[in-house]
């Protein structure tokens, strides 16, 4: 488990996928164990080095001061985007001809 200021990270959903045409596209749904809001942070990578990311509310939005502390966060805290990263990415689904999973 990740922690964000000293709150334990509850990961309530993960996935990501992978084709040579997209890179990695992925989201963790997580939220603070202490906390009541949801949020995911989308994730993107064309070779899965640099990554971009989203940071949105899931089901409820929060407000503005929650989502911009948690933003602050993840670009000060490298362990904690790297936990949510590589949480993302143990669920990975690709397939062998380079193609995304149900298409």
């Amino acid at each position: 488990m990740g922690e964000m200021d000293g709150q334990t990270i509850q990961v309530l959903n993960a996935s990501m996928i992978h084709d040579t045409e997209n890179g990695y596209i992925g989201k963790v749904e997580f939220k603070l164990a202490e906390g009541k809001t949801a949020y995911e942070v989308a994730l993107f990578s064309k070779k899965g080095k640099e990554w971009m990311y989203s940071l949105n509310f899931t089901a409820e939005s929060g407000t503005e001061e929650e989502i911009v502390a948690i933003e602050q966060q993840l670009e000060e805290d490298d362990d904690l985007f790297d936990f949510l990263v590589n949480t993302a990415l143990s669920r990975m689904e690709q397939d062998s001809s380079g193609g995304v999973e149900g298409e």
